[in-house]
């Protein structure tokens, strides 16, 4: 038997490794089904990647430091768990400025019908390129319904979800066809080809026309989300969702001990022995089930087994507060708006190609593709009131196409000259440097930080920094997948992070579907 612990006992019905959203999903569907529960999470708080935190010394303004937006969390799961977390549309979609002849311009989506017809006739010179449009989401709405109800569900065959879906075109183009295919049949305009092609590439590195159809699987998981495809603004910062996941979790009677790293994992199938290190001194807890809310290759580490195959983030992460926004050279859109949406940075159709063949042969992008959005716009209880009242806003940028591998030879190197020339592409647009407009903190020093993929893996653990663990998976059973995409080669223990099958993103779907599994749904 393990050591007696400080725990309230020896045996627990399940032991949840690691308190992040999916861990604290699970830890408190099952303690609500009266399952003893324990979490055990190596750092001194819970929430993982889902946290806000004040990076800025001596400054009130409260981000979301790694995710930052909501769309896959499925309202089932805030409504079992009675959570206390909100979330909140945004007012705009996207816009993409862009310089056409010397003229500066862009693309608005959102502000209703009217005018974003009217903004596709701007930059297009007709309407074909809006009505192609609206068939294309249409029919991405119309999957999105019919998929997205399935991901709280056992897995269905491939077969059982193309029926379900009930569109043979659809599903060619998101489930057979390299996404690249859709796009350009379905598109003439470069920047319009482009926006639509980001949701595809976002931490995923990738071509338009990769056969692997990793892309695929990329943009379905960014246009299912909630039935709509909306990514909508979590009302006090994501931390706001861990702190009403523990809260659930502890009034369900789960226990949730950080500080607790888990190092290894010991199980017959039916009965497991969990070892654990302090700052003080080690322990063991045993549990009839053990679920792992971190990567594939964590628990490989923990059990014994052998690593799956490498993961490899591709994404730049970058967090800034302003004095005020920037004003654009596109005068025909307010700054509030532009930025209220995902602000596209040379994220054309022919740039996001270029910048991928440059990283594929190894160099950083010199046009690295980018979005941003404006946190604070729709949400200004993140800032401090004398911020807020002082017009201060916050700028989240996520950069695509920087697989981890330019970063491997000199992180500090690589990460300050990726920044330079991504804040340089959207200075391309401003009537003014960006530099102007950043605050600074306590000790004079910008208010801007930025992650590289090293990292993410040096802070948060994530495998090469990439934010999904492994390459997403279609939502349909495969031969290897088990019941509920949870499952590992050991009967009771349950993966219940983001590389579960239906895992990657903020959504607690991997932590709902390690607990049915336990309770034998």
């Amino acid at each position: 038997m393990p050591a007696r612990t400080a725990f309230a006992r020896e045996v627990y019905d399940a032991v949840i490794v690691g308190g992040g959203h999916n861990g604290l999903v699970a830890a408190a569907y099952l303690a609500r089904a009266g399952k003893s529960v324990l979490v055990l999470e190596r750092l001194g708080r819970t929430g993982g990647a889902a946290v806000s935190t004040r990076p800025f010394a001596g400054v009130d303004a409260r981000l979301s430091r790694y995710s930052y937006l909501v769309s896959l969390l499925p309202r089932k799961i805030v409504d079992d768990l009675r959570l206390d977390f909100a979330v909140r549309k945004r007012t705009v979609s996207s816009y993409t400025p862009t310089l056409r002849e010397g003229r500066p311009g862009g693309l608005l989506v959102g502000g209703g019908a009217d005018r974003t017809a009217a903004s596709f006739r701007q930059l297009t010179g007709s309407d074909a390129e809006f009505t192609a449009w609206q068939a294309f989401y249409a029919t991405m709405r119309q999957v999105a319904e019919r998929v997205f109800p399935t991901l709280t569900e056992p897995l269905p065959t491939a077969a059982a979800l193309r029926a379900r879906v009930g569109d043979d075109a659809a599903w060619r183009m998101l489930f057979e066809e390299p996404i690249g295919v859709a796009v350009e049949d379905r598109f003439r305009d470069d920047l319009v080809r482009g926006v639509v092609l980001t949701d595809a590439l976002i931490g995923t590195f990738a071509d338009a026309h990769d056969p692997s159809l990793a892309q695929n699987r990329c943009f379905l998981y960014h246009v299912i989300g909630q039935g709509t495809g909306d990514w909508d603004v979590p009302v006090g910062g994501m931390g706001a969702l861990t702190d009403a996941l523990a809260q659930a979790a502890r009034s369900a009677g789960a226990e949730i001990a950080t500080g607790h790293e888990v190092t290894a994992i010991r199980t017959d199938g039916t009965e497991a022995e969990v070892d654990y290190a302090t700052a003080e001194d080690t322990g063991a807890v045993a549990a009839r089930h053990v679920l792992v809310n971190a990567s594939p290759q964590a628990l490989a580490a923990l059990t014994g087994q052998a690593p799956p195959e490498a993961a490899e983030g591709a994404q730049l992460k970058v967090n800034m507060l302003l004095r005020r926004l920037p004003r654009l050279r596109d005068t025909s859109v307010d700054p509030r708006e532009a930025f209220a949406g995902t602000f596209h940075i040379a994220e054309g159709y022919g740039q996001l190609a270029t910048a991928y063949a440059e990283a594929a042969r190894g160099r950083l992008p010199a046009a690295p593709p980018s979005e941003i959005y404006c946190h604070s716009l729709t949400d200004p209880t993140i800032l401090g009131p004398e911020l807020a009242g002082q017009g201060y806003q916050t700028l989240t940028l996520f950069g695509l196409h920087t697989p981890a591998r330019l970063f491997a030879e000199d992180n500090d190197k690589a990460r300050e000259l990726l920044l330079a020339a991504t804040l340089a592409q959207l200075d391309a647009h401003l009537d003014e440097p960006l530099a102007d407009c950043l605050a600074r903190d306590a000790d004079g020093r910008p208010c801007i930080e930025a992650k590289t993929p090293l990292d993410l893996e040096r802070d948060l653990r994530l495998p090469g920094g990439n934010i999904f663990h492994r390459a997403l998976a279609f939502p349909y059973a495969q031969a290897s997948t088990g019941r509920w995409g949870v499952e590992t080669a050991h009967p009771n223990v349950l993966l219940c992070g983001a590389g579960a099958v239906r895992g990657g993103g903020v959504s607690g779907i991997p932590g709902h579907n390690a607990a049915m599994a336990v309770l034998g749904h």
